[in-house]
């Protein structure tokens, strides 16, 4: 078995990083941190223009036709650099599932738009990783040939810019559809809102009486659970990459800070208890890594991937909190400094930490997938 990314992976990875390296460098962000702007539009255009953004869009709907893992790679490059691009939403929450679900019309009508750059996407499941008291419900009541939706869902990722928000709605009998929102259309509101430090890019939806056409489901009428669990997974994975960059990168920064601070005339590096620290760092991001690319291997064959995609973001939390924790405290005061640029992998990192559900959530749900079928806690053995 070939564990080695092919040659196009390996270009696409290069071009991401060569893109988010040239311009995401730590002096335009902390140039960028002060003009009060959420998203970068030049590097959003850039990505656009290189065909990234098109990366997970099939050939016929004007993409590039590769698929998870390209766009996963993507988003790894993404982490390295903390960069202020809403790709994580666009092309994970919304790409993916038009691409996927999406009749022949809604691909054409939406997904060149976003391979371009010229329209955001983004998906209502928040409420996917919150208490069952605090989530929210859209009703979704037939008209005729139309649909009509009332309801509020909070903290939509990047709802801010997002031209079209992919919404779950419940009917009269209980079932779950997906529908595709237009954010101009008459009767839809978005109150951008801070969450965890993202400097206003998630955003509380409501649709008070707003009407949506037949062919604004996506999939089929009562299919919205089924979509919502594929794309949960997906979700989870996409974080997972992210984090795999953010904390890689922190990582690096602070062991080459070690290796040049100096204390008592010795570099910090050497001292015992700070090597310890970070090789168990080194240990966390290879944690992180290698459950991400078991669920992002079995998602992209097809096969199941509940419990894995589950063990990877409970990874993606846990371990991040603990690496970021450590390089943030392993700059001492120079740390604490919000224009020094390590305080970013520390809060993109618990920003990622805390969307879909955390590690105690992620973890009651493993516990209940093993509950059910204990043999999912062997597969592994199988690869």
């Amino acid at each position: 078995m070939d564990f080695n990314f092919s040659d196009d992976q390996n270009a696409i990875r290069e071009l991401a990083y060569q893109i988010f390296t040239d311009r995401a460098s730590d002096e335009f962000l902390l140039a960028f941190s002060r003009t009060g702007e959420t998203y970068d539009d030049t590097l959003w255009q850039t990505l656009a223009e290189q065909g990234l953004l098109g990366v997970a869009i099939p050939e016929a709907a004007g993409g590039t036709g590769f698929g998870l893992i390209e766009l996963c790679i993507v988003l790894e490059e993404q982490g390295r650099r903390v960069a202020p691009v809403p790709l994580y939403a666009s092309l994970v929450l919304g790409g993916l599932p038009i691409a996927e679900f999406g009749s022949e019309a809604q691909q054409q009508r939406y997904l060149p738009a976003l391979g371009a750059g010229t329209a955001k996407f983004s998906a209502a499941i928040a409420e996917l990783g919150m208490n069952v008291a605090a989530g929210s419900t859209v009703t979704a009541q037939r008209e005729g040939d139309s649909w009509r939706l009332d309801g509020h869902k909070a903290v939509v990722p990047d709802g801010a810019v997002a031209d079209f928000i992919l919404v779950p709605a419940q009917d009269s009998e209980g079932q779950q559809t997906i529908f595709i929102i237009d954010t101009g259309a008459e009767g839809v509101s978005l109150v951008p809102v801070d969450v965890a430090m993202s400097k206003g890019r998630a955003a509380h939806l409501t649709l008070d009486g707003v009407t949506a056409s037949g062919d604004a489901v996506l999939g089929s009428p009562g299919q919205g659970a089924q979509i919502l669990e594929w794309l949960e997974q997906r979700a989870n994975v996409a974080h997972c990459a992210l984090q795999v960059g953010v904390t890689e990168e922190a990582m690096k920064r602070t062991a080459a800070f070690l290796g040049e601070r100096k204390q008592f005339g010795v570099p910090l590096g050497t001292f015992q208890a700070l090597a310890m620290r970070m090789a168990d760092c080194y240990i966390d991001v290879e944690g992180i890594r290698s459950t991400y690319w078991l669920a992002l291997w079995r998602l992209s064959e097809g096969l199941d991937a509940r419990a894995e995609v589950r063990a990877a973001k409970w990874w993606a939390c846990d371990a991040a909190h603990r690496i970021v924790c450590s390089t943030q405290h392993l700059h001492g005061g120079i740390g604490a400094d919000v224009e020094y640029p390590i305080h970013r992998f520390y809060l993109m990192a618990k920003l990622i930490s805390y969307s879909l559900g955390n590690a105690s959530q992620q973890l009651a749900q493993l516990g209940r997938l093993l509950a059910e079928d204990d043999s999912l806690g062997f597969r592994a053995l199988e690869v």
